[in-house]
């Protein structure tokens, strides 16, 4: 098999380094060869986080260059727009459709563009999503990464047991039961993506 390569897109905060962990146990647990890259400019105050998994029978480096990615996670819009030149030609980008200001946008010298998911849309397979109004259903907004993580997860070959194992493993116990739920609200919204 050739390797998946997966690109999860955020803001700091996020939780995208949860995500990946996420990824990395439920791919292990089906015997591939896993790494896991992050990569990030100022997470803690809310700056772009970008984390690179990459899976097969043999993996090199974690790195995926423009054009590569299979999967794109993005976390807010902006970030999917940024992260739109790596994924390759047929691949699947998956984005919640929430906005979160950066800095100049905030400060008055920029202005969040328009009609970000709707252009995005219109060039790749797009599956966007209101992650935090089913994470808060599920009892815990900061949950948005692991109902991303469902959606996609629908979308692999890796049985459904595997992740909530993974999730189990990965996820603090006092937040365990929300995560759990948001997880399957995104693992269903995802089969029908």
């Amino acid at each position: 098999m050739e390797n998946v390569k997966i690109m999860i897109v955020g803001v700091g905060g996020q939780g995208t380094l949860l995500a990946s962990r996420i990824l990395g146990n439920a791919i292990l647990s089906c015997n591939f060869d896993v790494k896991v890259s992050e990569v990030h400019g100022m997470s803690q105050r809310g700056g772009s986080v970008v984390t690179y998994v990459k899976y097969g029978q043999k993996v090199y480096s974690p790195i995926i260059d423009k054009g590569e990615a299979d999967i794109i996670l993005a976390f807010e819009q902006l970030e999917a727009l940024r992260a739109l030149p790596y994924l390759r030609i047929g691949g699947k980008m998956i984005a919640n459709t929430q906005k979160i200001n950066p800095m100049p946008v905030i400060t008055g010298a920029a202005e969040y563009p328009e009609a970000i998911l709707e252009t995005i849309g219109a060039s790749v397979d797009l599956t966007a999503l209101d992650a935090l109004s089913i994470a808060k259903a599920a009892g815990n907004a900061k949950a948005v990464n692991v109902v991303l993580v469902g959606v996609m997860a629908k979308n692999t070959d890796i049985p459904y047991e595997t992740w909530v194992q993974a999730v189990r493993e990965c996820v603090p116990a006092k937040f365990l039961e929300a995560n759990l739920r948001a997880f399957d609200a995104g693992y269903h919204y995802g089969a029908r993506a």
